[in-house]
């Protein structure tokens, strides 16, 4: 073989990794992978892909210096090359991480198709440009095992892993968490110093920035019989179990999400909390001189255990509402004392498993007890049936990752770990009674009905089983060894057709039960019962129940029609039916040597025997691999599943075979003949995360570090699909079909402003990636095998040979197919030429929607004390979501006939625009000011300045439009240079998407032609228009035309002109408004703009230079709109003049518009132009334009007649919102047709924070942020910060969407203070009193800083619901709520959440006729970044006080009245009116 000198070149000369000369290798082309290894090394074998050629020496090839020394390849060394062929090099999975960013699952199946026949070795840095994406490989595997370098083919399964995530953590601080591990320590200290110490240490090893929520909870217990012992203050949050036990749930939230680089600090904050926990939950409720029962820690199988889960579910199911950029993933980790034993609810449990596998949610649970001898997790449902005689029943939850974590701390004496705790010491006597009541029951049973504790005759069973088959029959050895393997007499059965078991139909059963069992467990198709295993209770669990003894003895038979018991001490006896639920997350895990899926914290300790069953080489390939490889060398279990063995009918398939089929996995070597009927698996294990891998007591688990690091995605591939019987029998099959090309022309042309239509191609791409990205996944199809009786329809059950996402069915039919599942829910899309056709399965018996009402107490940071909350858990019907209006919305590109709906579940990210020019907080941050509440004091007027940056940052950034430059009309600008971008953000066609020959919309009194060519050419003309109105206008007008740097002068005001007479005509105004140099300033030429088109902010300032102040400008414009002198740019004649960036026109009385072949002049239509322009009116400057009256300097509540709360009460407008287009690729990275939408205020008043709302579906994450940091930045420019904000800020208790482990925090008015006043504000009328004291609260929000939001109502069906005004700090950092009643009371609403809001947060009770307390809910703006958040440092401060926590404490301080401050702004307020009023009497005097 050649060999050939290694060169090595940097990435700034050549970005590919091998350079070769195409000269010397002509039969190499773009696209071929070579291996590369040292002669004297060939153990390190590089592979690599062939990008680009380069003119190197003879015999010599170049490789990027950083892959050279990872792989010890020397520079100038001797290596030898030879091209591979990709299948033999092809990866089986690859693992690929990503940080600090925002990846869907629609960007991952895209990334996917991207990496697909890419070659990739260990760490190497994947950048997809066009999604704006980075990430790294991490792990591969090839042939069953780790592998360095590989090539990704369209088989591989690719994992996506963050080190980014929502991680919450919860310790459970049962009663075990004070007990001693065998070493001596605490189980907390076990935990803590332990685990959480090793977590974090990967974490800053491996990079991670988790944004992280740590919660400590706990159940406690009351000894008590009724709820008449507890003392009124107790009942909110009582719970009654279903052993009639009183109980209440705690929650101590220690950190909110939070980054830190070091989490040390955190580990000294939760060692604080412990010391005090237990007491502080224990005599929460002690009262002086009040008698409450006693209150007990629960053990940690009796905990709130899936409560937490679904805590946690609440908040990540709403992932689309709070939606950031900077991470992915969401993972729960519980960490427990106990030793995964839970006593659980069964419908909880259903709920919980449900919403987890659903939401595709990573559930890990970490134990740091011991692991039992039983398969664990074990989930023991609580038995309702009191009667002796019945069993207890279990759950092995599939979808729980379960860690031990263990010390390695060594005991001098011994190396035995024990495994079994002991049941707590217990007096003797009443262990004597006990037995001896037990042992009298047992004796006194009627032992016939007991023979071998069950219902079967076992040695009549075992005869019958091990029977050899009859000659004639086909029952395969499948069949028999899974009879064998379950102790159920299931139909498969030859056994269950003999004579011998006719006496035991259920029918023939007095006892006859059923219960709602887990839906995963196959429910067999008649009533034929089920055998009972006996099931040994677990002594540690069934420790406090009376009857544990009782029926460890004597289990009575409990009949479940189809339905077999579960024995945690032997899980493998019972399979499951495969299910879509089972195969979700399998795919994240990598094939082991044998072909069976494993888990990598999983150890044998003891390799596994193999079956009385001739496997051939197979299982000697098996036993090999057990003993060849450690546990050291490879922490992962080395047992093939038996069960899967049991499929596999050829006897022939040697080591070399087995080495050439290695795509094939041992499920798949199936035998050539086809009498013996082998059929793809149908069934699994019921234990472990794969279903794949047999427990055994030698099994032991360790700690899933990767999984509690870098935790997993969703897998977007899974490869499950039911067969052709249970389609027919379990489902509803509905369909549609879909004809883009049909559809898009009729909407494309309606639009105000033309853009291409999504190709039939392009829509078909987005509906798969829109169910992707609602959490479906694609099933991977086998291909069609010759062999029908071997290939099921659709792929039968587990598709094992993933050979491609797309299934192609006769090519001259069929184009395209896909098929993708979320639970027992199956879409198949198909593309048929022009149509496409989606057809949908659900189940025909969906299962039964229930929902859990949990109340519990939780306690946040900064809050003073245990809050009373309660949420709602929930199965969501999948099977509602309208999948048809969606693909709609998607073939019309998101016209305003499929406007976004919430049932769409579509992503947002909300966002307040905040003026910055701030000298308080300055002076607070900077100078150390000791008191917050000076906002006021060092406010200054720039109304005037304010509205100018926010109309430049509407008008430049956002519409994106531009002025003319030059001093000709605008008909003679046809030929000059166009506005580069056509449109408003909203409305900016790609280039891709081209503007030739395009039927854009003729506009009325637009008298151009449609353009016919991309953009004239010609030399911009760079004198500046001097028609200004000021400088900032002007800036904003050269902003995008000339560099920033070449501003020139500008006089304020305008260039020497005539003003207009006093009493000048309309038609003068006119006339001089069309000036071409002293006129209003026009736009240029634009695609969906008039001629002439201005603003009506800009023509009032103008007007106002130019005329004296007797006539109002506003009334001037609306004079000469009636007239038609002038017109909204949407061609409506009717729409009044509205002060703010609104866009009118100057009609043109010349010729008629040109008609071009196909294009239609349309009847003005003002909602499709809103629909694409942001529009947004003034208030609250009027004095800009026309001088007005100054209002006396009295404050508001103090007023004789006080004015409206916010713009919404006296807007003319009603809408507070409106929404409009959005083009979300501004930036032309992205080779996806993105756009979305904007939902804004209708309103700008200065002093208050403007709402601007992103939304889409069609988007990509990256790209969508990509377009709003552009936003903040420009905002910046002009003076304003765009502050992300949740979607709900106050989050407050018993709310629908609001997070379980948030709440505000309720600032009361001094009460001392409030009755020293009497009557507040009694020299006023009594139906005047609620609206002052908002006002009052409102003035002193003002001194801190806060500005008013205007929201809308929650509630409209009932006046008498309290109104609700809700502010922002000025900072972005902070939120304010006031509630203002009417009445004195506050009133029962018909809504439960809202008289549950009322009740819990004023006063915590039952009793509505309790009289409100009046004050402030305060809340934290949880989406500001961490690094942002932590940087407002006060200087100069003793412990660096943040500013937001000294904000929170001075607020307090002024609200409770210390040091009087209260009262002083009180007697202040009443001073300046007092000077007010006289003022006005000295002036009247003077004036008489």
């Amino acid at each position: 073989m050649k060999h050939y000198k290694l060169n090595t070149h940097q990435k700034s000369y050549s970005d590919a990794d091998l350079l070769i000369n195409q000269k010397e290798h002509p039969d190499t082309k773009i696209g071929d992978v070579v291996e590369v290894y040292d002669r004297e090394d060939e153990n390190t074998r590089l592979l690599l892909q062939i990008t680009k050629f380069n003119d190197l020496r003879r015999d010599e090839i170049s490789i990027e210096a950083g892959i050279a020394t990872q792989f010890n390849l020397r520079k100038f060394a001797y290596v030898f090359m030879r091209r591979v062929n990709a299948s033999d090099v092809a990866l089986d999975s690859i693992e690929i991480t990503f940080k600090d960013q925002y990846m869907g699952r629609s960007e991952m199946w895209r990334l996917k198709t991207y990496l697909t026949d890419t070659c990739v070795y260990i760490n190497k840095k994947i950048e997809n440009n066009e999604m704006q994406i980075r990430c790294q490989v991490y792990e591969m595997w090839a042939q069953g095992e780790r592998v360095s370098c590989g090539v990704i083919t369209e088989d591989t399964k690719i994992v996506f892993r963050s080190s980014t995530s929502m991680v919450y953590l919860f310790l459970q601080m049962s009663s075990e968490m004070w007990d001693f591990d065998i070493h001596g320590d605490l189980y907390f200290e076990k935990a803590v110093n332990g685990f959480l110490t090793e977590l974090f240490h990967k974490w800053k090893k491996l990079g991670c920035n988790h944004e992280v929520t740590v919660v400590l909870f706990s159940r406690t217990f009351y000894a008590a019989k009724s709820l008449d012992e507890f003392p009124d203050h107790m009942r909110d949050c009582l719970q009654l179990d279903y052993k009639g036990r009183y109980y209440e749930d705690f929650y101590r939230v220690a950190i909110q999400n939070e980054r830190n680089e070091d989490w040390c600090t955190v580990l000294t904050q939760l060692r604080k909390l412990f010391t005090s926990y237990e007491s502080t939950v224990l005599r929460y409720h002690e009262r002086e001189g009040v008698q409450i029962p006693a209150a007990t820690n629960s053990t940690a199988a009796q905990g709130n255990f899936l409560e937490v889960l679904n805590i946690s579910l609440n908040t990540f199911e709403k992932h689309y509402l709070d939606r950031t950029f900077d991470r992915t993933g969401q993972l729960s980790v519980v960490i427990t004392p106990g030793v995964g034993v839970f006593e659980v609810d069964r419908e909880l449990t259903n709920i919980t498993k449900q919403r987890i596998i659903d939401n595709g949610v990573g559930s890990d649970l970490v134990c740091v007890g011991e692991q039992p001898l039983h398969a664990v997790p074990l989930l023991k449902f609580h038995n309702k049936d009191t009667t002796v005689t019945s069993a207890d029943d279990y759950s092995l939850p599939h979808w729980i990752n379960l860690s031990f974590y263990s010390t390695n701390k060594k005991v001098a004496y011994s190396n035995f770990i024990p495994r079994i705790k002991l049941p707590p010491i217990v007096a003797n006597v009443t262990l004597n009674e006990e037995n001896r009541e037990s042992e009298k029951y047992f004796l006194s049973c009627n032992q016939s009905e007991y023979i071998h504790n069950s219902l079967f005759d076992y040695d009549a069973y075992d005869e019958q089983i091990f029977q050899p088959p009859p000659a004639q029959s086909t029952c395969s050895l499948q069949r028999v060894v899974r009879a064998k393997k379950t102790s159920v007499p299931s139909l498969e059965t030859s056994a269950y057709r003999n004579h011998d078991w006719e006496n035991l139909t259920p029918t023939k059963i007095p006892n006859l039960r059923r219960k709602m069992s887990d839906p995963d467990i196959y429910h067999g198709t008649s009533g034929m019962l089920a055998a009972l295993t006996d099931t040994p209770n677990l002594s540690e669990s069934l420790a406090s129940d009376k009857n544990a003894r009782r029926s460890i003895v004597s289990i009575a038979p409990i009949v479940r029609p189809g339905r077999a018991l579960i024995n945690p001490f032997d899980p493998s006896h019972v399979t499951i039916k495969l299910t879509s639920n089972r195969r979700r997350w399998t795919h994240i895990f990598p094939k082991g040597p044998t072909g069976v899926l494993i888990q990598q914290h999983h150890y044998q300790a003891v390799p596994a025997k193999p079956h009385n069953l001739n496997y051939g080489n197979v299982a000697n390939s098996e036993n090999e691999y057990s003993s060849g490889y450690s546990a050291i060398d490879y922490d992962h279990t080395s047992t093939c599943s038996s069960l899967n063995k049991s499929f596999i009918a050829n006897n022939e398939c040697d080591k070399t075979d087995f080495a050439k089929k290695r795509n094939n996995s041992l499920l798949n070597a199936t035998t050539n003949n086809v009498t013996t009927g082998v059929v793809a698996p149908t069934k699994s294990f019921l234990w472990g995360a794969t279903g794949e891998q047999e427990w055994t007591p030698a099994l032991t688990t360790g700690v899933d570090w990767k999984s509690l690091t870098i935790p997993a995605c969703l897998p977007i591939t899974t490869d499950y699909f039911p067969d052709k019987r249970s389609l027919h029998n379990d489902y509803v099959i509905s369909d549609y079909t879909l004809l883009p090309d049909d559809v898009n022309i009729d909407y494309a042309n309606s639009r105000a402003v033309y853009r291409k239509p999504l190709s039939t191609e392009e829509v078909f791409r987005e509906i798969v990636s829109q169910r992707l990205a609602q959490g479906f996944q694609l099933i991977v199809v086998e291909e069609k095998s010759a062999q029908p009786a071997q290939a099921p329809c659709c792929g039968g059950s587990k598709q094992q040979k993933p050979s491609t996402v797309l299934g192609m069915v006769a090519p001259t039919e069929v184009t395209k197919e896909y098929m993708l599942s979320i639970g027992r829910i199956f879409h198949r899309i198909t593309l048929v030429g022009s149509v496409i056709t989606v057809t949908g399965y659900r189940p025909r018996h969906p299962y039964p929607p229930i929902n859990v009402d949990y109340r519990y107490r939780f306690h946040a940071p900064q809050h003073e004390t245990y809050e009373i909350s309660g949420v709602n858990f929930t199965t969501e019907k999948l099977e509602n979501f309208n999948w048809n209006f969606m693909d709609h919305y998607i073939c019309t590109r998101g016209d305003r006939d499929y406007s976004l709906m919430e049932s769409l579940k579509y992503w947002r990210y909300r966002m307040y625009l905040l003026p910055t020019d701030n000298l308080a907080m300055k002076k607070i941050i900077e100078y150390g000011s000791q008191r917050c509440d000076i906002y006021t004091d060092l406010a200054v007027d720039n109304t005037k300045k304010q509205v100018e940056d926010f109309m430049r940052f509407m008008e430049v950034h956002i519409n994106k439009v531009k002025r003319q430059r030059v001093h000709d009309s605008p008909t003679a600008q046809s030929h000059l240079t166009r506005r580069r971008h056509s449109t408003s953000i909203i409305s900016r066609p790609q280039p891709n998407q081209g503007l030739v020959n395009s039927p854009f919309r003729e506009r009325v009194g637009s008298n151009r032609l449609p353009e016919k060519r991309p953009s004239f050419i010609s030399k911009p003309v760079m004198k500046v228009d001097r028609g200004r109105i000021s400088p900032a206008a002007d800036a904003a007008a050269i902003a995008l035309n000339t560099d920033l740097n070449h501003r020139e002068d500008h006089d304020d005001g305008f260039v020497t002109e005539v003003k207009l007479r006093p009493n000048s005509n309309l038609t003068e105004v006119l006339e001089a408004m069309k000036h071409p140099q002293t006129g209003v300033a026009f736009f240029t030429q634009t695609t969906s703009l008039p001629n002439y088109t201005f603003v009506s902010h800009e023509a009032l300032l103008w007007l106002k230079a130019r005329m004296d102040n007797s006539r109002n400008p506003l009334e001037i414009l609306e004079a000469m709109r009636k007239e038609r002198m002038i017109c909204h740019a949407s061609g409506d004649w009717d729409k009044q003049i509205i002060p703010g960036f609104y866009l009118y026109y100057i009609p043109q009385p010349e010729k008629q518009p040109v008609k071009v072949e196909n294009h239609k002049v349309l009847p003005p239509d003002f909602n499709a132009f809103e629909h694409e322009w942001m529009e947004i009116e003034l208030q609250g400057c009027n004095h800009l334009w026309f001088e007005e009256a100054k209002m006396p300097n009295i404050p508001t509540f103090l007023r004789d007649i006080p004015s409206a709360q916010s713009w919404a009460d006296y807007s003319q407008n009603n809408r507070i919102y409106r929404n409009s287009h959005l083009e979300i690729n501004v930036n032309q990275k992205s080779d996806r047709m993105e756009w979305g939408h904007v939902k804004y205020h209708t309103v700008m008043q200065p002093g208050y924070a403007f709402e601007i709302v992103v939304e889409w579906v069609t988007a990509s994450g990256p790209i969508v942020g990509d377009l709003i940091w552009g936003w903040t930045r420009k905002a910046n420019h002009c003076n304003y910060e765009l502050i992300s904000v949740p979607a709900d800020p106050m989050a407050e208790p018993f709310t629908e969407k609001s997070d379980p482990l948030r709440g505000p925090i309720f600032i009361p008015l001094s009460e001392k203070f409030l009755s020293s006043k009497g009557v507040m504000f009694g020299e006023f009328s009594e139906e005047s009193r609620a609206d002052r004291m908002l006002l009052f609260q409102e003035a002193i929000l003002a001194r801190f800083g806060f500005l008013p939001c205007v929201i809308e109502k929650k509630f409209s069906f009932n006046k008498d619901i309290p109104k609700e005004y809700q502010y922002v700090h000025c900072s972005g950092h902070m939120f304010v709520l006031i509630r203002c009643s009417k009445n004195n009371y506050q009133i029962e609403s018909p809504s439960r959440q809202e008289a549950n809001v009322t009740r819990c947060v004023y006063g915590h009770t039952n009793n509505t006729n309790v009289p409100k307390k009046v004050g402030f809910l305060w809340a934290w703006n949880h989406m500001i970044p961490n690094k942002k958040w932590k940087s407002l440092v006060i200087k100069n401060s003793p412990d660096g006080e943040l500013f937001q926590l000294k904000m929170l404490k001075d607020f307090r301080d002024f609200c409770s009245d210390t040091d009087e401050r209260l009262s002083k702004f009180w007697e202040l307020c009443y001073e300046l009116k007092r000077k007010s009023l006289k003022a006005d009497s000295n002036n009247e005097g003077k004036l008489k």
